[in-house]
């Protein structure tokens, strides 16, 4: 359960080197992660594809067994908008182990910044594949 470093991409053991692999990104970024959670559906199944735009702040995560689709944080509101693209690791391969971390404001539990981490089961490629400010 360590993070190691290999050229620009970091890679870990297990899903739960996400967690610090998003600790380390929302810290550079100003805006630690203070909630994560781990995705999974509820079929049970851990493995994702993820469709986002980080632009419009919008991204679902689909099940890769049964397909069951879950916008993310409040992607709900802006999918009428967003352009999605399914994500994909530089191993070539689509479905990811995620979580979803959060920042909040200040004394407050209303969410600030939104981060998606995921974990590619096939090579280990642990990253940040998405975060943005809420409105």
């Amino acid at each position: 359960m360590a993070l190691k470093k290999k050229g620009r991409y970091s890679y870990g053991d297990s899903r739960a080197d996400i967690r610090a692999e998003l600790e380390r990104y929302s810290k550079k970024n100003g805006y630690p992660v203070q909630r994560l959670d781990e995705l999974r559906c509820p079929c049970g199944h851990e493995r994702h594809h993820l469709l986002i735009d980080e632009e419009a702040g919008a991204a679902v995560q689909c099940c890769a067994r049964c397909e069951h689709e879950v916008p993310l944080a409040d992607s709900e509101e802006f999918l009428e908008e967003a352009k999605l693209e399914q994500a994909e690791c530089p191993c070539g391969n689509g479905a990811f182990e995620m979580a979803l971390g959060a920042a909040f404001y200040t004394d407050t539990t209303d969410v600030r910044w939104v981060y998606i981490g995921c974990r590619c089961p096939e090579c280990g490629l642990t990253a940040c594949f998405g975060d943005w400010k809420t409105p």
